[in-house]
């Protein structure tokens, strides 16, 4: 178990490429895995390959990948406790749900701060089996990037 990087060189890098990849893939919008389309997926495995260098520092040893491996699980949890504990973090680190959809009428100030065309949310909406906005009495996109329906006909 040999490093070629110091331990606390390596655990500064996986904190600061943690954070940093954490907060642009919040900047880039509230999709689901299964929800995005090629381009986001490709870029997502482009941003592994391209921060891998910058939290190494040049260290390929397996000490190194284990501890890099055990520092990324670390701040996965911290991250969760942090979440779960502060309505702040929370808001930071996983978002906010906006509504979409009221009263049948969409909304579109908000449909475009989410960068979501109409035809993308009827897609959602056929998910769940609603065919027209009039069918809608609320849609809410989840901070988690799910949408949630009431229908009009739902009692309140």
């Amino acid at each position: 178990m040999h490093f070629e990087v110091p331990i606390l060189n390596l655990a500064i890098r996986a904190i600061v490429v943690f954070f940093s990849v954490l907060l642009l893939l919040r900047l880039s919008g509230k999709r689901q895995v299964g929800q995005m389309g090629a381009t986001e997926f490709v870029a997502i495995l482009l941003i592994s390959n391209a921060v891998q260098n910058s939290m190494n520092g040049g260290d390929n040893s397996l000490a190194g990948g284990l501890l890099l491996a055990a520092i990324l699980i670390v701040l996965s949890i911290c991250v969760s406790i942090l979440t779960y504990r502060s309505r702040f973090f929370s808001r930071v680190f996983e978002g906010t749900p906006r509504l979409l959809v009221h009263n049948g009428k969409p909304i579109d100030p908000n449909l475009a701060k989410e960068r979501l065309s109409h035809d993308e949310l009827r897609v959602l909406m056929r998910k769940q089996g609603v065919h027209h906005f009039s069918e809608l009495r609320n849609a809410v996109l989840e901070a988690d990037g799910t949408l949630s329906i009431v229908r009009s006909s739902d009692p309140s």
